[in-house]
């Protein structure tokens, strides 16, 4: 028996099993086969891009060596001065080629603006006109560019030249030929390829290592075993949640997993189909059959919103795409809310900037009403309480309150509809307006169809509504401090969702925020109208009777608010008549009570006959007064009072007006022939300013039927123009025919009223009046009390010649004891005056006035004398039957006068006067 050899055998296996590692048919040989085909494609397409990046860099480093000198020597030193020089170019073409060798360039050429060649490396291109893509650079953008010149195909590098003022003066062109870069490369082809060539052999060898190991790795692994492999897999690619599409070339779709399925709702044999027969949306199925990539764009399927991203599989793999579905009907939704939430802050900020401009109650509610529509309601309405809109607090509690006043309409065409603006409407306790006034709380009626209480309201208007297509209602209280001023409905109409829970809480923040505009402009409203309350009655109500002047004023509150100007006639002793006009500063109660002060103190003072630089003078003593007060203030808010005056008394006698101003605007006095003059006054310094110095008095001889006019600043001064504008423009106003004082304030307010005054106006006009010399008796007396009874002779007399005998007696009683006690008390020299006043308007028969003067400044005093007297009852007797007498002071002494009234009945008979004489002595005294 024959014993094979060993070593054969052995030879042949190792060759089997060489053999068997390299079929195709094993997965190791196919893999190595794959691997090695792999190795070579990938080599291959690395030297390809080796290559292609060593061109890259290469034209890059040309690129940005090019660019890089172009800028240095744009931007070198002396450039620009060389470029002014008369030969730039025996300047420029040395430093050029130091350049161009030390930065390794082809050249570095200068051009002017005109295109002409400044420096080149070529000496026969300099003077040429050069075309070429340098536009760009002369607009002041360098730029980077491949282009075929002078010196063949180069990469070309344009940079601007600026001068001093920024302009471009010059371009700086600096060229690399193509050729040279090529070269560069070239150099570098021998290494690339020597490199592939070693990295190809070691890839094949470690691909037949990687191939031995997947054999050894794979031993005993089957077809069932891989198809699980797959099975897994295609579970997985399946199971995902998000749509995955493979789209062919010719636009079928190869696979489509679920998800895919689910979102786009494909039929069942959908895999093999055109992309545009599956019935999807036009603009999604243009996307998928289309070779454009997309990134995370939205589209619509069904209803459903579908982000899609795409990317195409070329050059990478076969000519199609793959797809990614992703479902973002629930985040579109949460960023609808979002923009929901975003536009409401929004509307929350306008309306804190729109709501509440005003301090008026009705415009603030109108605001609100504006402010929503239609931004989140198509109609709103608000209606408020009476008191309210009236400035005050309400009285009664929210249950027991069913009556509103509509106050603002918004987005409402008809006016019909709803109730108007200005309507007192009373709602029953079931509807939504009273429920939430009661409660306090938003009320929310989602379908006003489905209402009782609503429409239980008004059947008929509630039906019009509906046909109209409003549908939802949300009432809101206004409420503020505490305090329930109103309430605001807001509707919807067609077209627009129903109110829902959501949007209880804007609408509350909404109404919250113009509820406290609403009661800032009530508490407004009420502090206004008691400061104008209190300055109406501070101010005068009526002018009171006299004979000297015929007056006429004007009074016009800034509006702003309340001020402190004022105005006065006050009638003097002797038929003389006063006339005040103040000013104090500022607005409000403060300005209104000062005033009040002021013209109470006035009147006191004018009523003690003084002069009127003393009276200012006191005056400027009291504002100083208020303002140490209101310095030591102990809440600490203490304000400086600001305050003018001008006071004027005319005598209708003499025709004298004496003036007297602090801080205040002078008067115009306009003649009887129509022309206008302001007298040239000495102006003392504002009240509380004047420090204890003297006022100084100016005097004037008014002519009979002049007209004094009196006023604040604010007539004449404004913000459209100056106090010279102002004075001219009441000279024009003030310049004509003769008017009266009525018909003078009439006009001057029509050419000199602004649309909005920022300042209170006061205007008094007064047209004065002469007593005739019929109207007056004038005589002298010695100290000599034989002297009385010749006066009251030549008294009696006048007074017949005037018709007065049946006063006779009463007036030489009273002459009688004021001629006696000068003679006694007084000094010389004595005077009797006796005047008759007759009123501007009525019947009555006027006044009958006894002035005695006397040398002496000793004032009289009333006073009741005792029985064992034998004097002292004289002032009593002229108290007695006179209707007013004082005393007032002159410079050369004092006058005591009386005033007796001429009325029916108001002087006593002859008997009565007896009578009352005889009853000032006791009968046993006697």
């Amino acid at each position: 028996m024959r014993t094979p050899r060993p070593g054969p055998p052995r030879q042949g296996g190792e060759k089997r099993r060489s053999r068997s590692l390299l079929s195709v048919h094993s997965l190791a040989g196919q893999v190595f086969l794959l691997q090695l085909a792999v190795v070579v494609l990938l080599v291959a397409a690395t030297l390809v891009v080796l290559v292609v990046q060593a061109r890259r860099d290469v034209m890059a480093d040309a690129r940005n060596r090019t660019l890089t000198a172009a800028q240095t020597f744009a931007n070198s030193p002396g450039l620009v001065a060389a470029l002014n020089s008369a030969n730039p170019t025996a300047v420029l073409q040395p430093h050029t080629e130091a350049a161009r060798k030390a930065a390794g360039v082809d050249a570095i050429i200068v051009y002017g603006l005109n295109g002409v060649t400044l420096t080149h490396s070529d000496p026969g291109q300099i003077g040429k006109r050069i075309i070429g893509p340098y536009a760009k650079a002369a607009t002041g953008k360098p730029f980077t560019s491949t282009f075929k010149g002078s010196l063949g195909l180069s990469v070309i590098s344009a940079v601007p030249v600026r001068g001093p003022d920024g302009s471009v003066v010059a371009i700086v062109s600096v060229p690399v030929t193509v050729e040279k870069v090529q070269h560069r490369v070239n150099r570098q082809l021998p290494f690339l390829f020597g490199g592939a060539a070693t990295a190809l052999g070691f890839a094949a060898v470690g691909s037949g290592l990687v191939s031995r190991r997947l054999r050894r790795q794979t031993h005993g692994l089957g077809p069932t075993e891989m198809t699980r492999m797959y099975e897994h897999h295609d579970a997985v690619l399946h199971a995902v949640r998000e749509g995955v599409l493979i789209i062919g070339g010719d636009g079928r779709l190869l696979l489509a997993n679920d998800e895919a399925r689910r979102l786009l709702d494909l039929p069942t044999d959908a895999e093999g189909r055109h992309i545009t027969g599956l019935g999807l949306d036009e603009d999604l199925a243009g996307l998928l059959a289309s070779d454009r990539p997309a990134t995370d764009e939205v589209y619509l399927a069904a209803d459903r919103l579908l982000a899609v991203n795409k990317r195409l599989t070329a050059p990478h793999g076969p000519v199609g795409s793959v797809v990614t579905l992703r479902d973002t009907t629930e985040l579109r939704a949460l960023s609808g809310r979002a923009e929901v939430a975003r536009e409401r802050l929004k509307l929350l900020y306008d309306a804190g900037l729109r709501i509440g401009t005003t301090l008026n109650v009705k415009r603030t509610a109108e605001e609100l009403a504006e402010v929503a529509v239609p931004r989140f309601a198509d109609i709103v309405t608000v209606e408020l309480l009476n008191p309210v809109l009236e400035g005050e607090e309400s009285s009664g509690t929210a249950p027991v309150i069913t009556e509103l006043r509509r106050s603002a309409v918004a987005g409402l065409d008809t006016d019909d509809l709803l109730h108007p603006v200005g309507e007192l409407i009373p709602f029953i306790p079931v509807h939504p307006v009273s429920k939430a006034m009661a409660e306090g709380r938003p009320v929310l009626v989602e379908d006003l169809n489905a209402s009782d209480g609503w429409r239980a309201q008004h059947p008929e208007r509630a039906q019009r509504i509906l046909d109209q297509g409003i549908h939802s209602l949300l009432v809101v209280p206004l409420r503020a401090r505490g305090m329930v001023l109103g309430v605001v409905d807001f509707w919807r109409a067609r077209g627009s969702p129903p109110f829902e829970e959501e949007d209880v809480s804007f609408a509350e923040e909404l109404a919250a925020r113009a509820a406290l505009c609403i009661d800032n402009a009530r508490r407004y409203t009420r502090e206004h109208t008691m400061a104008v309350t209190l300055q109406h009655s501070l101010l005068p109500r009526g002018l009171p009777e006299q004979s000297a002047l015929d007056v006429a004023y004007r009074y016009l509150p800034a509006q702003a608010g309340v001020g402190g100007d004022w105005f006065d006639v006050i009638p003097l002793s002797g038929t003389r008549v006063a006339l005040v006009v103040g000013d104090v500063v500022g607005h409000g109660l403060h300005a209104a009570a000062t005033m009040g002060r002021l013209r109470t103190a006035v009147h006191n003072f004018a009523s003690l006959d003084m002069p009127v630089e003393e009276l200012l003078g006191r005056l400027d003593e009291l504002v100083a007064q208020i303002d140490a007060e209101e310095a030591t203030a102990e809440d600490g808010q203490g304000t400086i009072t600001g305050a003018t005056c001008q006071y004027a008394v005319y005598d209708p006698v003499s025709g004298r007006l004496a003036l007297a101003t602090a801080g205040h605007p002078g008067p115009a006095v306009v003649r009887p022939d129509g022309s206008v003059h302001f007298p040239q006054l000495p102006v003392s310094p504002p009240l509380g300013l004047g420090a204890g110095l003297p006022v100084e008095t100016a005097e004037l001889t008014v002519p009979e039927g002049s007209r004094l006019v009196l006023y604040t600043d604010g007539l004449i001064e404004d913000r459209t123009r100056d106090l010279d504008a102002g004075l001219e423009a009441l000279r024009s106003a003030l310049t004509g025919p003769d008017r009266t004082p009525e018909a003078t304030c009439t006009a001057v307010m029509t050419a000199m009223l602004s649309d909005r005054p920022r300042d209170d106006i006061a205007l008094l006009v007064a047209r004065t009046r002469r007593l005739g010399p019929a109207q007056v008796a004038q005589w002298d007396v010695a100290r000599d009390p034989a002297a009385v009874a010749p006066v009251r002779t030549a008294c009696a007399r006048r007074l017949t010649e005037w018709g007065l005998e049946q006063v006779a007696f009463t007036a030489e009683l009273i002459l009688s004891e004021l001629i006696t006690n000068a003679i006694r008390h007084g000094g010389e020299p004595i005077a009797v005056r006796l005047l008759r006043t007759v009123p501007i308007s009525g019947t009555a028969a006027g006044t009958l006035i006894f002035e005695v003067s006397d040398g002496s400044s000793t004032s009289p005093r009333l006073r009741r004398a005792k029985v064992t007297d034998e004097g002292g009852r004289g002032l009593f007797l002229v108290a007695r039957f006179a209707e007013r007498w004082g005393t007032r002071y002159t410079p050369t002494g004092k006058v005591i006068w009386a005033e007796q009234s001429l009325h029916d009945g108001a002087t006593p008979e002859a008997e009565g006067a007896g009578e009352t004489l005889l009853g000032q002595w006791d009968d046993t005294a006697l």
